[in-house]
């Protein structure tokens, strides 16, 4: 177009000074002149000529320089249907996003594995295709739906072997780019890589932590499940019930009753190892008791709701909290079987045998084993608290950090330990006899409690202990804060995520509502044997209805 533009203008200009600047030279001077000033940015000596050993040079993230000069050349040619020259089909010309991109072929091939490396190999039309978005036959062009600022640092990669990774770039996207281009992230620079891994962590990381905990709040069934399932819709009902108390009012209400339920249980618990309060029975069994009955039948018809209308029985089992609530009903079960099946008070007194004595008191031990497992059941609150389930989350995702605390606190003990009986063992009347007897000075020590109840007596054995102090002051000092911080930082998340997911459900009821509420006010009331010859006559409250409805 710019050839066809200047030969217009020649034309132009020569054809009204025809009779003039035929034969005189100094008017072909002055053409020439007002050619140059008119396109002073063409260059027709070096930018329309290719050389085979000239290789263009093509700055970083300049678009001006992006496109060469020859972009244009032998268009009329390929609209003829002609063959490309030499300089063409050394580049490889690319259309990213709208925005032209021209790459020498050699630089290309440099890295043949890559997608424009494939590309400028591939001598197949149909998997040429497969390779990009798009082919411009005429241009000999290739399209990329692909963001083009993101190219430009691609393109530098090519034209300087380093690939740059700028901090305004985002990680994800960063890495999902040079999947589709087919780069590594070991061309990336040593400086560069280092940063962008661990950006690339962390993002990661945050990403998952945000994802698990909105699978605390959020319940696990699929909404969908249910329709296929035998009365889903009532299983729905029941199941939202009890495990989404943001679904209603009735489900906050039953999560409320439940927590008391559990409060209950506990106190009666404690309440019935108080002397006095044992002596007050009704039916054999004391007040305390059977209130602890009446909350476990709570428990067991809860669970087994659960279990029959949940869609997924499998996930259902696997569930921390549906653990929790097993454990806290199966001891009531096992005492009782117990204490039907193995101890009959009938036969005690009149059995002698010392191996069957032998046998109660082994279940007996047992039974006083299963009792102490009702103490599980003060984590049934952690269904209902937030707080709670934060500290949960915590040990779970700081159980790296939880696991080197218990093994320095370990190696601290076993250390001290021996340093403790190798300089205490030769005083009279030492109670470090041996170094397993130490363990119990040693872990006191490193917790820093010191009950006082062993002490060293030598001034060996008392640096010794005031070094194993100051190591445990040392050792407990550095994980509390991090601890700290992530139970505060995942506390605070979770109280937003439960706050945006509450507001959701709010939401969608009340348009569920509205929406119940607008189609009742639109459906005409029904009529009357009496009215059915009269034409209906809406009344007044009917009027006001739709009104408000309306309004709404």
């Amino acid at each position: 177009q710019l050839q066809q533009f200047i030969s217009t203008q020649t034309e132009s200009l020569s054809s009204n000074n025809m009779s003039e600047s035929v034969s005189d030279p100094k008017s072909l001077k002055v053409l020439k002149k007002r050619r140059s000033s008119l396109f002073a940015s063409i260059k027709r000596e070096f930018s329309f000529t290719s050389s085979d050993d000239q290789t263009p040079e093509f700055p970083f993230s300049q678009e001006s320089s992006v496109k060469p000069w020859t972009s244009m050349d032998n268009l009329d040619k390929a609209e003829n249907g002609q063959k490309p020259t030499q300089r063409q089909s050394n580049i490889v010309n690319l259309n990213i996003g709208g925005k032209i991109f021209h790459i020498p072929k050699h630089l290309v091939l440099k890295y043949p594995k890559s997608r424009i490396g494939l590309l400028a190999m591939c001598e197949d039309p149909v998997k040429r295709l497969s390779l990009c978005d798009d082919y411009n036959v005429q241009n000999n062009e290739f399209f990329f739906d692909r963001d083009p600022m993101f190219f430009h640092y691609i393109f530098h990669f090519y034209c300087s072997n380093v690939l740059w990774v700028m901090d305004s770039l985002c990680p994800v996207n960063f890495e999902e780019e040079m999947s589709f281009w087919g780069l590594r992230l070991k061309d990336t620079p040593r400086c560069c890589r280092i940063l962008f891994e661990e950006k690339l962590d962390d993002i990661r990381e945050k990403l998952k932590v945000n994802d698990e905990l909105i699978a605390e709040i959020k319940p696990h069934q699929d909404d969908a499940v249910y329709q296929t399932m035998f009365l889903g819709d009532f299983r729905k009902m029941l199941w939202d019930l009890m495990e989404n108390p943001y679904s209603s009012l009735a489900a906050k209400a039953f999560a409320v009753f439940s927590s008391l339920f559990v409060l209950i249980s506990i106190v009666a618990m404690t309440m019935n190892t108080v002397k006095e309060l044992r002596e007050y029975k009704l039916g054999g069994k004391t007040y305390m008791e059977w209130i602890e009955i009446a909350s476990i039948l709570f428990f067991t018809v809860e669970y087994f709701l659960r279990l029959v209308t949940t869609a997924n029985i499998e996930q259902f089992v696997k569930s921390a909290l549906n653990f929790v609530d097993l454990v806290a009903v199966m001891p009531y079960f096992l005492q009782i079987i117990f204490e039907t099946f193995f101890i009959d008070s009938e036969d005690m007194s009149a059995q002698e045998d010392l191996k069957t004595m032998a046998r109660v008191s082994k279940v007996s031990k047992v039974l006083k084993v299963v009792k102490l497992m009702r103490i599980f059941r003060i984590l049934k609150l952690a269904r209902h608290s937030t707080g709670m389930r934060a500290f949960g989350f915590t040990i779970r995702q700081c159980s790296e950090q939880v696991c080197c605390l218990f093994l320095f606190i370990a190696m601290g003990i076993f250390t001290f330990s021996a340093l403790m009986h190798s300089v205490e063992t030769d005083q009279p009347g030492t109670p470090f006899s041996s170094i397993p007897e130490t363990w119990w000075w040693a872990a006191v020590s490193i917790s820093t409690v010191g009950y006082g109840d062993v002490v060293p007596v030598s001034y060996l054995g008392r640096c010794v202990a005031f070094g194993c102090i100051s190591f445990g002051i040392i050792l407990n000092g550095m994980p509390i804060s991090i601890l700290f911080n992530k139970f505060s930082d995942y506390y605070a998340k979770l109280k937003e995520q439960e706050y945006t997911y509450s507001n959701t459900e709010r939401t969608f009821q009340l348009r569920k509502r509205m929406r119940r509420r607008f189609q009742s006010c639109l459906e005409p009331p029904d009529l009357d044997d009496s009215d059915d010859e009269t034409h209906y006559r809406p009344t007044v409250k009917h009027t006001l209805q739709t009104k408000d409805c309306a309004g709404t």
